[in-house]
């Protein structure tokens, strides 16, 4: 779950879903929205959620039959999110004041998703919390989506630290393979999707060993 921390900590980077935000319905139904497009069956939205987060499988192949995601697959996910958010999206309780709180205290935080990048701001916007972020890597920002580390780079280049000076905190497998890919110190939380054995299990557990960081 949590490496000895090698040095004193500059950049805290979350990831999105199921860590910042408890989008479980919505990213359930955009995918079906997808599907349905694509003309495919809806599939149930506890086993989308079983493997959203699966790091062996292509979830383009998964769940819509294609070798790679295109620019429909993005178009019709977005357009769920946009119309959907402010009746779906809800923040984890204790997360705002948790960001705002590392934010007094001198530390940059960043966001690092596979989610696109136009339902990204748009989920961070409406759930008024966009501003406290100091940079954003999506899925459509870099050339690979985790478990590649593309994105957790470009967050660290952008802001000009390294990764001994970072930390990354996620919920699933996905994020723990980015992590552990560019050796950078990991936290697993769960109160997303996926169980785990060995994880932060609240907000207030989690800000507490952050004081440590």
């Amino acid at each position: 779950m949590y490496k000895s921390v090698t040095a004193k900590k500059k950049l805290i980077i979350f990831d999105m879903d199921g860590t910042l935000v408890d989008s479980s319905i919505t990213i359930a139904n955009a995918i079906n929205y997808v599907r349905a497009n694509l003309g495919f069956e809806a599939m149930d939205k506890a086993y989308i959620l079983k493997y959203v987060n699966e790091p062996d499988i292509n979830p383009a192949q998964f769940f819509y039959h294609a070798k790679a995601f295109d620019r429909d697959h993005e178009k019709w996910f977005s357009e769920y999110y946009s119309k959907n958010h402010d009746q779906e999206l809800v923040l984890y309780e204790g997360i705002k004041a948790l960001l705002e709180n590392l934010k007094s205290k001198g530390y940059l935080i960043a966001v690092a998703t596979n989610a696109y990048r136009k339902s990204t701001l748009e989920s961070l916007g409406h759930l008024n919390i966009l501003q406290l972020f100091d940079a954003i890597g999506c899925h459509d920002d870099v050339p690979l989506g985790k478990p590649a580390p593309d994105m957790l780079y470009k967050v660290m280049d952008e802001l000009g630290v390294g990764v001994r000076e970072s930390i990354f905190i996620g919920d699933g497998p996905r994020d723990e393979l980015a992590a552990k890919k560019c050796d950078m110190d990991y936290v697993m939380v769960e109160w997303g999707f996926t169980d785990h054995s060995d994880a932060v299990r609240s907000v207030v557990e989690l800000e507490a060993l952050l004081e440590y960081v």
